[in-house]
């Protein structure tokens, strides 16, 4: 009798003891792979990446027990580079570099959503083209983007193609995402400007550009590229995804609790938030380009399932091989992380 209840006893212990061992090794599951993680973005100034800052600006990241650093560039083509360099982990760019990466044999995977229409603007100069009528006008002109290959590029040969004008119809120059951007235009070194904002409110206001096409407007971005179209992102290697997807959730947690933040917050509330030098040394100015952003940027981090179609449509307008590629589109993105974000953070 005692060596049956001795026996009960000793499986009972076990039992506790296996319990009591799960409990650090589900834990540690929980915990991300990889806590220091560097993001390269291509002008963190701009509001098409606003949720990414008030993620950094909050603590956010911190929350979620990741060490965030985020190294700036001119343009999201060059963030891309130091992903594929090795020099950064993940990239927060616009979304159909996923496509056109596949394309190259380079799979990235998109996994959570920054903005829901690209807020892009095409604006020709008032100093330079004071005559503009259409956008035939612009070949053999000069127009800025933040840097070759990016999304205002892409954004630019697309509105080209719909006027029957080709990518090498015009002269592309690289001015940045910041106060460059606003000089090349005043200067009169570019005769067109495709950009964001602040950029593009800083050069709106007092008249230095006539917009041309305003994918700040969600209806005109679905309009001018046929679908939806996403925008900011955060993407990576699929290797990298499928080997640290703890680090992958917790990441996109970050986002989407600041796409949360960022749908309730008034002005004031993001000029407290954002640091003073992407003001550009206008607050009246940044707040009326917020505003306008707003509704552009993404509630939650869902990517629309047509997106990868009409990211693809965008693409092909700037090189004709890519109208027949074949691209398996459902791999260039994910919502299972933002599906158990937006559970944690309703």
């Amino acid at each position: 009798m005692d060596a049956k209840l001795s026996r009960r006893e000793l499986l009972a212990l076990a039992a506790a003891g296996s319990a009591l061992a799960a409990i650090p090794t589900f834990a540690a599951a929980q915990a991300p792979e990889k806590k220091k993680v560097v993001i390269a973005v291509g002008g963190k100034n701009l509001l098409y990446y606003l949720p990414l800052t008030v993620a950094e600006q909050l603590g956010y990241f911190k929350d979620e027990g990741l060490d965030v650093e985020i190294v700036d560039f001119a343009g999201g083509a060059k963030a891309l580079q130091a992903v594929v360099g090795g020099s950064a982990d993940v990239v927060s760019g616009a979304f159909e570099h996923t496509v056109n990466m596949q394309l190259k044999g380079q799979p990235m995977r998109a996994f959570v959503l920054q903005g829901r229409a690209p807020q892009i603007v095409l604006g020709v100069s008032t100093k330079t083209m004071p005559n503009y009528k259409t956008v035939a006008d612009l070949k053999g002109k000069k127009i800025g983007v933040t840097a070759p290959g990016s999304s205002t590029h892409v954004m630019t040969n697309f509105v080209l193609a719909s006027a029957g004008l080709k990518p090498t119809d015009v002269s592309i120059v690289g001015v940045g995402a910041a106060s460059g951007a606003v000089a090349a235009v005043k200067a009169g070194q570019v005769d067109a400007i495709s950009n964001l904002d602040p950029v593009i409110t800083l050069l709106s206001r007092p008249g230095d550009i006539k917009i041309v096409s305003d994918t700040r407007i969600v209806a005109e971005a679905d309009r001018v590229f046929g679908g939806p179209m996403p925008a900011g992102c955060l993407y990576a290697p699929v290797p990298f995804i499928e080997k640290h997807p703890n680090t992958v959730q917790a990441l996109t947690n970050a986002i989407v609790r600041a796409n949360k933040w960022i749908q309730k917050a008034g002005p004031s509330d993001i000029v407290k938030v954002v640091p003073e030098a992407f003001l550009l040394g206008d607050r009246a100015v940044y707040i009326d380009a917020f505003l306008k952003a707003k509704p552009a940027l993404s509630p939650d981090g869902t990517i629309p399932d047509e997106g990868p179609k009409t990211a693809l449509r965008a693409l092909a307008a700037g090189d004709e091989k890519l109208a027949g590629a074949k691209v398996d589109l459902k791999a260039v993105y994910t919502n299972d992380f933002v599906k158990k974000a937006n559970a944690k953070y309703k």
